[in-house]
């Protein structure tokens, strides 16, 4: 859940996160990993985004886990073969405070070979740099930051000043899924409006993707057909709030083919 959130403000607000990794405002476009040689290790935690000069690769983690530099240098050397010129800045953001020595990881080696890549945790970055920018804005609570609960009040605000609808609810529902890793669902429900939330298609989606979740860990049993449903209604909704394609099967689940034929049948209905 957590992963497809990050995702997704990385990829829409793209320009905004380079102007806090890269120091420049650029805007990124994805890179999928089907146009590098090989299969990726865990496309699910993978997000790469590219410039004309640059391929920035990003990982969010919860949990640090020992793989990660092996992951590092490996898709280094898969950008290498794809984009030889292309500089490619490497970030593994850690999301939860954590005391893992794991943390500590920025270097892969292996007997001649060195491999190195940054690592920030979130607890340890200003708060001040997540209130710049609107895809920043769901990451102040998790910062370094003494009252959280304050903290998130000062991103309600700023959330409230966002002209567009679409971009509010879909900033509202990142900050209320990302601010429950620290804080309780009641003091976050006062705080951010929970309307917002629901018309969110980001929320909505990721709503069903837990009850996915769920159902596959045998918690939710019985409610196949009734998910099955809700993801069709959020893909749909998505589709009409002008979503692209390649986004609404990503966190919907739904393969490219099927919201595509989702797409076809929605077109074909509004003709008639």
């Amino acid at each position: 859940m957590f992963d497809n959130v990050c995702k997704f403000l990385a990829e829409t607000f793209s320009s905004d996160f380079a102007t806090w990794l890269l120091g420049e405002s650029i805007t990124l476009t994805e890179l999928s990993p089907s146009e590098l040689s090989l299969e990726p290790i865990r496309a699910d935690a993978l997000i790469l985004l590219q410039s004309d000069e640059v391929v920035l690769h990003l990982e969010f983690q919860t949990q640090p886990k020992a793989d990660i530099p092996f992951r590092m240098i490996d898709y280094r050397l898969r950008v290498y073969r794809r984009f030889k010129s292309k500089r490619m800045p490497q970030v593994v953001i850690y999301l939860q405070q954590t005391n893992s020595e794991l943390v500590q990881q920025t270097t892969f080696t292996l007997e001649e070979t060195s491999h190195r890549f940054e690592v920030i945790g979130l607890w340890e970055q200003p708060t001040s740099v997540f209130l710049e920018h609107p895809g920043l804005l769901p990451f102040a609570v998790l910062s370094q930051t003494n009252n959280r609960t304050a903290t998130l009040q000062q991103v309600a605000q700023e959330i409230s000043e966002i002209t567009d609808q679409r971009i509010q609810n879909n900033i509202a529902a990142s900050a209320f899924i990302l601010a429950g890793l620290v804080l309780e669902k009641e003091i976050i429900q006062q705080l951010l409006r929970r309307e917002l939330m629901q018309e969110s298609v980001t929320y909505q989606a990721i709503l069903a993707e837990g009850l996915a979740e769920g159902r596959a860990e045998g918690r939710v049993e019985g409610i196949a057909e009734g998910r099955a449903e809700e993801v069709r209604r959020v893909a749909i909704n998505s589709l009409k709030e002008g979503i692209s394609v390649e986004i609404v099967a990503r966190v919907t689940g739904l393969s490219v083919e099927q919201v595509q034929q989702l797409a076809s049948e929605e077109s074909g209905n509004a003709g008639k």
